[in-house]
């Protein structure tokens, strides 16, 4: 099969996965696992799953001069941005989550324009402005509480956290993808994150009955583990080998839309026009503040 054809494929496999996720990861806390014991058990897995995979390639010594950032892409990539996730899933809806995660990318642009200096456009901050409206719509505007979720404004408050801080990873991250294999920046991350997160997570971890547990349970563990965890990173490196990063950013916009058809097909959650027009002015200022003008052609 054509490479750009299985490039494509499987950046609709891991958004697939990441759409899926929202509804199979709320349905398991916290009557399962609490939020913080569920990150435990995810980074412990994929830990032992990337330093498996490393003994596959050869070594990698890393600079001491980047082991600084690779600890703060630690506790922003693994530890913040994942706690916060799950954490406000806890308290929102899957639907939610998946509308308010869209943000990063106009995040990521106020983040740059303040650590890289990069100029923000007239239509970038217009974008801006729409996508935080969006967001803060439905902090304000949207439900309070649903049966399976207490507090709603602060689960989404939780997901503009953990949209943020994967932001300011992604910003960090890039000097080190360049200069590094994937794999072995992954097993130094999620070793690194196994170990802060232990204290954070262990006393949720150990409360899980783990030795009665139903198969429900267990394979829905094992989804967000190995498929949310291990199979999208995988998934994504394979689809950056054919695909440009702009090509895989459109793949973002295929995530909310799977995971709200997904949410109500299994009756986990409905839409409302507060989520709608969330949805329609967090997509517009992400579609403004990632468009680039086109240079038009002069004659010489």
């Amino acid at each position: 099969m054509n490479p750009r054809v299985l490039a494509l494929l499987a950046a609709t496999a891991a958004s697939t996965i990441y759409g899926i996720n929202h509804t199979i990861a709320k349905g398991l806390m916290p009557s399962i696992i609490g939020p913080y014991g569920f990150i435990l058990l995810r980074v412990s897995g994929a830990a032992i799953v990337f330093w498996g995979i490393s003994f596959l390639y050869p070594p990698e010594k890393i600079e001491k001069k980047d082991w600084f950032r690779i600890f703060g892409c630690a506790v922003f990539g693994m530890v913040l941005n994942m706690n916060m996730f799950f954490k406000g899933l806890e308290l929102s809806t899957p639907i939610n989550s998946s509308v308010v995660i869209t943000i990063s990318p106009v995040l990521l642009l106020i983040l740059a324009a303040f650590i890289l200096k990069e100029r923000i456009t007239l239509q970038k901050g217009f974008g801006i402005l729409l996508g935080l409206a969006g967001a803060l719509a439905l902090v304000l505007f949207g439900a309070k509480t649903q049966p399976d979720a207490p507090n709603i404004p602060l689960g989404n408050l939780l997901f503009m956290v953990n949209a943020a801080s994967y932001a300011f990873y992604l910003i960090l991250v890039k000097p080190l993808v360049a200069k590094y294999n994937s794999i072995t920046l992954m097993k130094f991350l999620f070793l690194i994150a196994l170990v802060i997160n232990i204290p954070i997570g262990f006393s949720q971890f150990s409360e899980v009955a783990w030795f009665s547990l139903e198969f429900s349970a267990l394979w829905k563990l094992t989804f967000v583990v190995l498929g949310t965890t291990v199979l999208t990173y995988l998934f994504n490196i394979y689809a950056l080998k054919q695909l440009s990063p702009s090509v895989i950013g459109v793949f973002m916009y295929l995530q909310p839309l799977i995971a709200v058809a997904f949410a109500i097909i299994v009756g986990a959650d409905s839409l409302s026009p507060v989520r709608i027009l969330a949805a329609i002015l967090i997509f517009t200022g992400v579609f403004l503040t990632t468009r680039k003008k086109r240079v038009s052609a002069t004659k010489a």
